[in-house]
């Protein structure tokens, strides 16, 4: 699909279709479009307890779209733990420039380390109207994938939006309730999504926020 461009891209995510690539060195690109949907709910959800105390204490500094080439650098690196990955070179440039135009955004967690800021966390994801495509996170240090998960969905629900896409599910994202549902329930869903003018927060009142979204849901004790 080397047709494939920013525009088309964009499209696609309003059909509830999104892109990947067989390995990270694998030039082909096509389309999936699941039976089953991951989607984390943005009210009522689960944050297990040890998390909300590691939250509080502010581990890590939070910040949106100042690294985003990195973040997605990050989540297509091959590791240990993860021997191959879905984003090729192509998905990369695409990405990149989605966020070039303000449509792809990342969430960072930043940690000092001998005196310098050190990208240790974060996750990267597509915007439209209402709803949020989460596409891909790493995590270098304990829980900073999970507490920028959390800042997004405190951003998300500041802003506006109604669903949050995580395509799939995971033991990673059943710590936070992940639904699973039809494809037929998440096309509905989207729709209304596209509806609503939303608008992702990225100014630095990130713990207001990041506070009130805790204490707006049902397990914040």
């Amino acid at each position: 699909m080397h047709a494939l461009s920013p525009e088309t891209l964009i499209k696609a995510y309003t059909l509830g279709v999104f892109p990947m690539a067989e390995a990270h060195d694998d030039e082909r690109i096509f389309f999936v479009d699941p039976d089953e949907r991951g989607v984390l709910p943005l009210a009522g959800v689960h944050i297990p307890r040890s998390l909300r105390k590691r939250i509080r204490k502010q581990p890590y500094t939070i910040k949106v779209n100042t690294a985003f080439d990195a973040v997605i650098d990050a989540c297509r690196e091959l590791t240990d733990d993860r021997t191959e990955s879905w984003i090729n070179p192509k998905i990369r440039q695409l990405y990149c420039a989605l966020h070039r135009y303000g449509f792809s955004h990342s969430i960072e967690a930043w940690q000092t380390v001998n005196g310098k800021d050190v990208l240790v966390g974060g996750l990267y994801g597509v915007a439209l109207k209402g709803a949020f495509f989460g596409e891909s996170m790493f995590s270098r240090a304990t829980d900073a994938s999970k507490i920028a998960l959390v800042h997004l969905m405190a951003r998300l629900v500041a802003g506006g939006y109604t669903l949050l896409d995580t395509q799939f599910t995971n033991p990673h994202l059943e710590q936070f309730g992940v639904q699973e549902i039809p494809r037929d329930e998440f096309k509905i869903r989207l729709g209304e999504a596209m509806m609503v003018d939303a608008k992702l927060p990225q100014g630095p009142q990130d713990m207001a926020m990041v506070q009130s979204f805790l204490q707006a849901n049902t397990d914040t004790s």
